[in-house]
This record gives structure tokens, sequence and C-alpha cells, in this order.
């Protein structure tokens, strides 16, 4: 019975092995906050031995992550994903990419940091002793990266005892992580197309007794800015108008989502504006803004930005034009503010100058607010799409994901 135990082992990657290395860490938060040291503690486990041709498992296991969650705010459950690189040197070298599932237990303020355990595969394709070393890693929090370097020669943390056998050998075939999740969201994608439509053929008012128009639908790419770092984000954009005497009542729509809320978001806490750019023969900018969300959000479900309203007083006799300019997202107590990489005319209007109107200035007249408080009524279809904190809401999204490694234990200044 044991001689054919020990037979069917010679048939297979010998059995795994674990060691723990630490070595110290420099880490670069997103833009707007100071780099910091820290140190990181992990664990390798791989086979003791195998042969030539092997495609083995390696575990790389966070023993101490370099960071505590600082007291800023609480960490949702599976909102952290880490990815690495763990080097293979000796017989074989080769750069394995490692990555863990974006799990983790919700993770108070102040409490330590929680990683999954990455893994990744390595194809063996020479005969004798590969060693493995860790290396540079990055946590993606609510869709920013911090990024982890070594700082010190790091020891090896496992060693691979490879035999000659039947399988081909390819020294270019390197490891891939087994989680193919990407290691930042789809929502951080920044843009990379122009707006799809310009201002031809835009919706135009007339003379007819037409007392409603309706707006072309337009990609508009923005830069936001937060207190503490930047994001790119596009958005289809609608401008609609209904005529009330010399004026227009606008309602701003957003068409199509952008990204899921980072966390948890408490009712009434979060309020969009925009000014809308005139153009042609008027000129100047109608606020527009909507109401704060009625209900709190859940991490992960959309936050959708209502219908913006505001009245819109000609300054100008001719055809003028409507286009998105500046949005602004004011949340839990910060302002982030998205500039327009370009825009492009969504309507147009032939209009009569009104005393007091826009013609160079700002046209905030009629009311834009229904109520005393600051907030506004509800108004559109709840079916038009949710523009989704553009990557920023509020800056939480960067804010969080900085705040990975603000504070590191064993924090050295350098």
């Amino acid at each position: 019975m044991l001689g054919g135990a020990g037979a069917l082992l010679g048939l297979t990657a010998g059995i795994a092995q674990a060691a723990e290395v630490s070595y110290a860490t420099h880490c670069v938060p997103p833009a707007g906050i100071t780099p910091v040291d820290g140190t990181t503690k992990v664990e390798i486990t791989a086979p003791a031995t195998a042969k030539v041709g092997d495609t083995v498992d390696v575990v790389w296991k966070f023993v101490q992550a370099a960071s505590k969650n600082p007291d800023i705010i609480d960490l949702p459950a599976d909102s952290v994903q880490p990815s690495g690189v763990l080097k293979a040197a000796g017989a074989q070298t080769a750069d394995i990419a490692m990555q863990g599932p974006r799990k983790n237990p919700a993770i108070p303020k102040g409490g330590a940091m929680v990683l999954s355990d990455m893994t990744g595969k390595l194809k063996l394709t020479t005969a004798g002793e590969v060693t493995l070393t860790p290396g540079a890693y990055t946590v993606n929090a609510m869709s920013t990266d911090t990024k982890c370097t070594p700082t010190e020669t790091v020891q090896k943390a496992a060693t691979i005892q490879v035999t000659a056998g039947d399988g081909t050998s390819d020294p270019t075939d390197t490891a891939s992580p087994t989680d193919t999740a990407s290691p930042t969201d789809s929502a951080s994608a920044t843009p990379t197309e122009s707006p799809s439509e310009t201002a031809s053929a835009t919706p135009s008012a007339t003379d007819s007794g037409q007392t409603s128009f309706t707006g072309k639908e337009v990609e508009i790419p923005y830069t936001c800015q937060s207190p503490i770092g930047q994001k790119r984000a596009t958005s289809p954009i609608q401008i609609n108008a209904t005529k009330n005497g010399g004026s227009y009542d606008l309602t701003v729509q957003f068409k199509k989502s952008v990204m899921d809320s980072p966390v948890d978001i408490p009712k009434d806490s979060v309020k969009p504006s925009m000014e809308v750019v005139l153009g042609g023969a008027d000129k100047g900018t109608v606020h527009v803004e909507g109401p704060t969300n009625s209900a709190p959000i859940k991490s992960g479900a959309p936050i959708e930005i209502p219908d913006l309203t505001g009245t819109y007083k000609p300054g100008a006799d001719g055809t003028s034009t409507l286009s998105p300019g500046v949005l602004t997202i004011s949340a839990l107590g910060t302002t982030t503010t998205c500039k327009p990489d370009s825009t492009a005319v969504s309507l147009t209007l032939d209009t009569t100058a009104q005393e007091g109107g826009a013609s160079g200035g700002s046209s905030t007249s009629g009311g834009t607010s229904s109520s005393s408080s600051g907030g506004l009524a509800a108004t559109g279809s709840e079916d038009h799409g949710a523009l989704k904190a553009l990557g920023l809401v509020a800056g939480t999204a960067v804010l969080l994901g900085a705040a990975v490694f603000t504070f590191m234990p064993g924090r050295r200044t350098r």
C-alpha cells in the first residue's frame, strides 16, 4: 500500500509547502494623497516537487496587509480586490500574475484591512530549482488603485524542485490569474471617444405655436475633480424645453448609467446641479438642479441622477443653442466638479429677448427650485437612465481607495 501511494505521488506535483516573508513596502494611493511606507507580510503556498510540463497552482496569502482602514468611512463587504506579481527565478524565470476575488468582510472605520488570497498558475518548463518571491501588488478599493512596491530585497518564499518529465517545454508560457475579474471596475474606464453627435440637425423651435421641444441625446466626456482626486467618464445627456410665456422651462436628463454606488449612501445626501451653456444668438449659462436622493442607496445599486430643472429667460433675438456644461455633485459634505472635455448642442431654440434675460450672464430667474428648503420636486419619468456618480460621488470612490493605505502599521518617514 505504501509503495502504491508513493508511486501515485510521483505522478503528480509534490505536497504543498507554505513559507512566510515580510518586506518593507512603499504604497502610492490615488492622486492627492501622500505616499506612505509600511510592512507587508505574505505566505506563499506551492508544491514542493513537480515535473517539467506540469502546471502548478500557487497561492499568495496576506498574513498582514500594510494598512488599516482609517477613521473615514466603513468599507462595505466585497469592495476590495488585490492583484500582484509573484516572481519565479532559478531554473526558470517568469512573472506570475496573481489575483484575488473581490471578497472581504465589512471593514469598520479603524479596522484591520482584510485582503483575499491571490492565486495564479505556473507551467514548469525546465528541470531544476524554481524559487518564488513576492513582488509588487495593487489594492483596488471602490474603483481606485493603491500601488505598492517593495523597497528592499525580498527573500524567496517558496521553492519547487522540478524534475525532468514528459511535458513540453515552453519557456515563454507564464502564469495567469485564476480569477478572471479585472482588478479595476469597468466604471473607472476613461472616455475613449468624442461625442458621437454634433450640433447638426438639433431640434429647433419655430413660430408655429409649438410649446414643447425635445433635444437630441449627446455624449459628453467629463473630467471630474473631487477634493483629493480626478476621474473621467462619459454620459449621454438630453436637454428638453417647454415654452412658458417668453421663457422656457428646461429639463436636463442623464440617459445612461456609468457606475454603481461604491458605498451605502444615506437619504438626502446627494444633490446634483449643472450650468447649461448658451450659444448662437444668446450667451451665458442657465442653472438647473435636481432634488436630493429620496431614499438610501445601497452599495452596488445605481446612483440615479434625477431630472435637473431650471428656467431659461432668453437675452437675445435669434437662434440660440443649449449644451450640457459643468456638473456639480454635492454629497456627504464634499463637492465634486465635473467639467466637459468637449460639449455638443442638444437643443436649438428660436428666442426673443426678455428683460433680465441671459445674454452673457446667468439666466436663473423664474424659480429653479420648487421649495424654499433648496430641494426640487422630482420631475419627469422614473425610467430615465442613471448617471452613476461619474465614478466619484462626492469623491467617496477616490477617498475610499486612497484610504486603504493612508494609515500604515510601523509607518516610517521617508
